[in-house]
């Protein structure tokens, strides 16, 4: 169980983190540095808890269950690998300009990325899917790209911080312990012209502020990179934006069924839990329904890279697993495949 706390902070998780290690303990132990093993975190290799102040804790049991994987410790290294644009062409077998050319229509992903010295961004790519989308599209690496992607490389489309986001996004998503957490991790990347429109209440919005999570390491930018990558954190495409609003509509119906946000002088006692909204269709309008279909979250997962599809498109489920209504789906997900 979570501990109430009188703040409306986030609540210490403890729930699970007992005997768990610490995030560079852990990596210490399975052979890791640590920027390996938040890359693990990231890409689902290695599974954490929360822990106290809510840090991410690694249980005992997945470090135990990751050493006595098969080929420990070179396979569990080259599975949180990820290299740059000019290592990805050279894995690819390709040129560094044909990589960034696939890399921009979203064929594969970023997982992470670092301001250089010469204050220029640089995306690093999962080594393990890069390779599946050699494998399952080796058309794309030799010969004319084709006319679809040239039409959105022509376009000046860019699909590596949206796709990077949707990682993220995801990830936070999966890690948040209730709805509201999961409502703060969509309003994080939405920018303060759009937060207001989506969530009346002043309170809720407030809350949300304070459960928000950072899209950015723990580590601190220098200063000098912050022109560079405040602009990676808020979505600005109009789909991705669409998307997110709707994604926060229905995290608050949860939400709100489960608590109402708290209110000055009553921050610590959980309020009565109120009854689920009448189900009620979600449109593609620009402000979405406050009204949810089924009550379910909205998670926004990047496809496999190797998929050979732009892994910008998007998926919508719930907890129960339900799936987005069919209309919504096919609307959002305009675009061509790889």
């Amino acid at each position: 169980m979570a501990a109430q706390v009188g703040n409306g902070r986030r609540p210490v998780r403890r729930s699970g983190a007992e005997g768990a290690l610490a995030l560079r303990g852990a990596a210490a132990r399975l052979g890791l540095k640590p920027g390996e093993l938040e890359l693990g975190v990231r890409l689902g290799v290695v599974r954490t808890v929360a822990g106290p102040e809510g840090r991410r804790r690694v249980p005992a049991a997945e470090v135990e269950r990751l050493r006595s994987a098969e080929g420990f410790p070179d396979a569990l290294r080259e599975r949180v690998r990820s290299v740059t644009a000019t290592e990805g062409a050279a894995l690819l077998g390709i040129g560094p300009a044909r990589f960034t050319r696939l890399a921009k229509v979203g064929c594969f992903s970023p997982v992470t990325f670092y301001v250089n010295r010469y204050r220029t961004l640089v995306w690093l790519y999962p080594v393990v899917e890069l390779r599946k989308f050699a494998e399952r599209e080796p058309a794309l690496l030799t010969g004319s790209t084709p006319r679809n992607l040239r039409k959105l490389l022509d376009a000046g489309e860019d699909w590596r911080a949206r796709n990077w986001r949707s990682r993220r996004v995801a990830q936070l998503a999966g890690e948040a312990e209730d709805a509201w957490e999961r409502a703060a991790v969509a309003a994080a990347v939405l920018g303060a012209e759009q937060l207001p429109e989506v969530v009346d209440d002043p309170y809720e919005r407030a809350y949300l502020r304070r459960l928000r999570a950072s899209l950015l390491p723990a580590k601190d930018e220098p200063p000098s990179s912050r022109p560079l990558v405040e602009p990676l954190l808020t979505a600005d495409d109009p789909d991705e934006i669409l998307w997110h609003r709707i994604g926060l509509a229905l995290c608050l119906d949860e939400a709100r069924a489960e608590r109402p946000a708290p209110r000055p002088g009553e921050a610590g006692r959980p309020g009565p839990v109120r009854p689920a909204p009448e189900p009620a269709a979600v449109t593609g309008r620009m402000r979405p329904r406050t009204e949810s279909a089924d009550g379910a979250a909205v998670r926004r997962r990047t496809r496999p890279s190797g998929s050979g599809r732009p892994t910008g498109r998007t998926e919508r489920t719930g907890p129960s697993g339900k799936p987005a209504p069919r209309g919504l789906r096919r609307w959002l997900h305009r675009s061509p495949s790889c």
